[in-house]
């Protein structure tokens, strides 16, 4: 179910765009864009705003890769397997993230706080193999880099929970 927020920035988007199937990818890249994946219940809605079938709504998202059907993680973390990556050890660094975040490609952690995926290129071929965390680029990452990489995210995702924990506890002694 979506929330207030997320239904206001849908009516605003779809309200930005006539009601013509060729608008269908537009509406799509840009809801995700607003939103960070599309739900279910946003597909529904631009089908009726377009006057088309769900199926075919769904066909679309499902079939580039771009679009993505859960929320990521806070720290969204990518690593570049395009062909100058793949050959200095891309894949020993995705394989070193899964073992050190605990999830696959494609997934998020169970907390929320990171998702992992992989991409074809990033266009920094000459510091190969990169790791994206944020808008952070890692170069010449090794297995060895990634525990070290991660830490600012971990302490950064502990202090928040530590934070949440004191702030219900306002009594004094």
């Amino acid at each position: 179910m979506i929330g207030t927020k997320e239904k206001e920035q849908l009516i605003e988007t779809l309200s930005s765009h006539s009601k013509e199937r060729k608008n269908l990818i537009p509406l799509l890249q840009e809801i995700q864009a607003k939103l960070g994946y599309l739900p279910k219940e946003v597909m529904q809605e631009i089908a009726n705003f377009l006057g088309i079938p769900e199926v075919e709504v769904y066909g679309v998202a499902t079939f580039y890769n771009q679009f993505r059907f859960l929320p990521l993680g806070k720290h969204y973390i990518r690593v570049c397997l395009g062909t100058a990556c793949h050959l200095a050890g891309g894949k020993l660094i995705l394989e070193a993230l899964e073992r050190e975040l605990g999830i696959k490609v494609g997934e998020t952690s169970e907390d929320g706080e990171f998702s992992l995926e992989r991409v074809a290129c990033v266009g920094c071929c000459m510091l190969a193999p990169v790791m994206i965390a944020g808008d952070n680029i890692y170069p010449k990452m090794t297995p060895f880099k990634v525990e070290e990489a991660l830490i600012p995210y971990k302490q950064e995702s502990k202090k928040e929970s530590s934070n949440e924990g004191k702030l219900g506890n306002t009594s004094k002694a």
